[in-house]
């Protein structure tokens, strides 16, 4: 890794120029077919992801660089080059093909973030077999609702989570076939390998051959499968194909400016969208060395990680930036980060005030992007060639064209062509990212269009500078004496307080108004719930937003619900606060 080393070097003395300098310019020249010929291909018009993010670049000269440095719980690290992910995805390949899995079966994995776990990924999508990978902490349900929901054939998890959420629905999951365990105790497996289809993983990767021709997939043949929580109990199944690689390459470039000496962390899990697309297919497409982080959050481990690993590019969560301000500055200042040089967050609306924090204690404005699970990739962003508005989402990358929009007649949904007027975000259907389909789920994904446009869901504004402003969800958004009040506005005024760590706000019924808005608070430390506090955050908020928008009532809480990525669950609060069904709560964060 000397060579790795020197580029580095260079690259921070000559402060790195970024991929994405004249933004106009970059739109006007940009298509799709840029990206596309940045690729390989594979003969007669095929591609394939793991083609694309390892076996290529194992081929040349990346093949000795460092893919992934792996951190272990127990301080252990283990390093991974192309090359040997190139034979590990080979391998699993091979084990697929020995249990006579074939092109288009589903395989599952449910593991933490082990090197196991991203061998599986790749070495399945390598196999021609659509992936979805789950979060480790789901329940018994939600995984069986998963695999029965995906017809999954295989699924690859470890020895202890098979024993503890797996076994006892094991007779539940009609179309599993076979079960490959990651033994966590050495050679010896303790749990049974023989009852029929359960695999010791390691032995039969050890037996089996680091060749392996990647199975030449079409762009429009499934890939990936990645679960998205609605209202109802019945999660979605999103369909993205190996065409999405164009999105991921393109998304990389210009939203994450990876450059190929980089140190790059993404510290979303691969359960979630984001760990995928971004934790793993984006940076390898770039032949960058990702750190992936076996550990939980921890502040000053992080904090440890971004300064001995020397990160250059860091991809987190607004929950975790917040929680990282909570810990306070003087634990920052332990730590230095001269590498750092371009910070990127995801999940949610990033608050100004988190966006400044970023400044003064990293040292780094924090970027803002949006996207979904069914966009695939990141649409939105606040890129290195234009100012940061703090709050915005940004402006649209190349290749993706959006608007707000309204229903017009008969259905039809018109672009509203003035700035700051508040209507549904919407993008131009034809990204390679963009979801294919809902499993068995045709009717609702008919109803993600109208006509050219996928209507998001998300209400948003675009300012006279182009730029978007996340308003809420449809379903989100409080109506009270005739205004629209999106949560956010409000959850961003009261996080400029100093005693106020998270937030989240709902609309509460009420015959008057018709709904009045309502905040949770959680405190940073050294701060208490009291009266004085509570009245004190009201006038605050009153102060920063007016009487129309303010909140009417406050409560504190010790922790705010959230999914597993991070996001605040507003639909859960509400919920609660009205006593109505919970709804999916299979993402919900452990304890929330």
């Amino acid at each position: 890794m000397e060579r790795t080393s020197v580029i580095r070097k260079m690259a921070a003395e000559l402060r790195t120029r970024p991929n994405l300098v004249d933004y106009e310019a970059t739109r006007r020249g940009f298509n799709w077919e840029i990206a596309h010929d940045a690729l390989a291909g594979l003969p007669g018009g095929a591609l394939n992801i793991a083609y694309e993010t390892v076996v290529r670049h194992a081929g040349g000269r990346l093949r000795d660089h460092l893919a992934f440095r792996f951190l272990g719980q127990n301080g252990a690290v283990r390093d991974l080059s192309y090359g040997d992910l190139a034979a590990l995805t080979a391998r699993f390949a091979n084990v697929l093909r020995g249990l006579d899995v074939v092109r288009g079966e589903r395989v599952f994995v449910l593991a933490g973030r082990i090197p196991e776990l991203y061998a599986a990924v790749l070495g399945g999508l390598r196999a021609g077999c659509a992936v979805s990978p789950l979060f480790s902490a789901f329940g018994p349900e939600p995984i069986a609702t998963r695999l029965n929901l995906g017809q999954g054939a295989v699924l690859v998890t470890t020895e202890s989570l098979y024993q503890r959420k797996v076994a006892k629905i094991r007779g539940e999951l009609t179309t599993l076939r076979h079960v490959l365990l990651v033994s966590e105790g050495g050679e010896t497996s303790g749990t049974p390998t023989d009852v029929e289809g359960t695999h010791n993983l390691g032995r039969l990767m050890a037996a089996a051959s680091d060749d392996f021709p990647t199975v030449p997939t079409r762009p429009d043949e499934l890939a990936l499968l990645h679960f998205t929580s609605g209202t109802t109990g019945t999660p979605k199944g999103a369909m993205h194909v190996h065409g999405a690689v164009a999105t991921h390459w393109a998304t990389g470039l210009y939203a994450l400016d990876l450059h190929p000496e980089d140190v790059f962390w993404c510290t979303a899990d691969p359960g979630w969208v984001t760990g995928t697309s971004y934790g793993i297919i984006a940076p390898l497409l770039h032949g960058v060395t990702s750190i992936v982080d076996e550990g939980d959050f921890d502040a000053e481990r992080w904090y440890r990680i971004l300064n001995e690993q020397k990160v250059s590019v860091w991809y987190t969560a607004p929950t975790a930036i917040r929680m990282l301000m909570k810990a306070g500055p003087e634990l920052a200042k332990r730590f230095t980060f001269p590498q750092l040089r371009f910070v990127a967050s995801v999940g949610e609306p990033l608050n100004p005030e988190a966006v400044w924090w970023g400044k003064e204690v990293l040292g780094l404005p924090i970027h803002d992007n949006w996207w979904q699970t069914e966009t695939g990739g990141i649409m939105i962003a606040n890129v290195p060639a234009l100012d940061i508005k703090p709050g915005s989402m940004g402006r649209p990358l190349p290749g993706v064209e959006a608007a707000i929009v309204r229903e017009g007649k008969d259905g039809v949904v018109e672009v509203i062509e003035e700035p700051d007027v508040e209507g549904e975000l919407a993008l131009l259907r034809g990204w390679p990212s963009m979801l294919r389909g809902y499993l068995n789920n045709e009717e609702r994904y008919r109803k993600c269009f109208s006509g050219v446009w996928y209507l998001t869901g998300d209400l948003a504004r675009r300012d006279a500078d182009g730029y978007f402003w996340f308003v809420g969800r449809k379903d989100d958004v409080i109506k009270s004496s005739g205004h629209l009040i999106g949560p956010f506005e409000v959850e961003s005024a009261l996080m400029e307080h100093p005693a106020v760590a998270e937030v989240g706000v709902i609309g509460k019924p009420d015959e008057m108004v018709g709904e009045v808005v309502k905040a949770f608070v959680s405190l940073k430390k050294g701060f208490e719930p009291s009266e004085a506090l509570r009245m004190e955050l009201l006038a605050h908020a009153r102060k920063k937003l007016g009487a129309a928008v303010a909140p009417k009532e406050i409560d504190f809480a010790t922790t705010l619900p959230r999914t597993r990525s991070g996001k605040i669950m507003r639909r859960l609060l509400k919920a609660r606060e009205l006593g109505l069904p919970e709804g999916d709560t299979s993402t919900l964060e452990a304890g929330a």
